[in-house]
């Protein structure tokens, strides 16, 4: 299917799948109308990676592409993505990206969730080969820090570290996946061929939760 000359949402995390989607939508011709990404109103951050509204505004602005918060509770988290998605519709928007590689769960509930509105649910990186993912990423340039271990998974020693070709080599050495895609660790993407700057942001104490070793960000005073 030709997507080219789409106006575009992506489903945005502040990770590096997210991102790699989003430029690939873009390099194939798609228009960015606007990034969403599920805000949990319990914590005041991001779901999933954590991400405080203060970076996501640095984000948005070194991107040029405005960033809607779904403001949400778990329990109303499918019903606040699809008012937002029918929200983005009348905006004229056809297409909603997501960066999800292999997980059929995941691929299932997104498109439920645009089917449900009648917008079109893309997935650019959909069952490629998760290193050489990863790989392109660092390739073209983008910057990701890894910010949460599954430390059952992965050692904490690479809480903070800058994703690399010999980060990632490291992670895979110890058994762990080379993308994070069962959850191993997370990052947060600060630079890289979308951003007209880098984002400034710095990290707070370390924190844990579960088995979890996780660096919140904040923005860089």
């Amino acid at each position: 299917m030709n997507h080219r000359g789409k106006k575009f949402v992506a489903s945005y995390s502040g990770g590096k799948d997210s991102l790699l989607a989003i430029y690939r939508a873009i390099q194939m011709g798609m228009e960015p109308v606007a990034l969403i990404i599920t805000f949990n109103t319990d914590r005041n951050e991001s779901w999933f990676h954590g991400v405080p509204e203060k970076v996501l505004q640095e984000v948005s602005k070194s991107l040029n592409i405005p960033i809607r918060l779904i403001r949400t509770s778990g329990e109303e988290y499918a019903q606040n993505f699809e008012k937002e998605l029918l929200l983005q519709q009348g905006n004229g928007v056809e297409v909603c990206i997501f960066g999800d590689i292999d997980i059929e769960e995941h691929l299932e509930w997104c498109a439920k969730r645009c089917e449900a509105v009648g917008i079109e649910a893309f997935f650019p990186l959909w069952k490629e080969e998760r290193r050489a993912l990863v790989e392109e990423f660092i390739k073209v340039g983008f910057k990701a820090n890894i910010t949460v271990v599954d430390t059952t998974r992965l050692s904490e020693k690479h809480l903070g570290k800058c994703l690399s070709a010999k980060i990632i080599s490291s992670i895979v050495l110890e058994g762990a996946d080379a993308c994070g895609e069962n959850g191993e660790y997370h990052t947060f993407v600060s630079d890289g061929p979308l951003f007209s700057y880098p984002v400034p942001f710095a990290y707070k104490d370390k924190v844990y939760s579960n088995q979890y070793a996780i660096l919140p960000i904040q923005t860089k005073v």
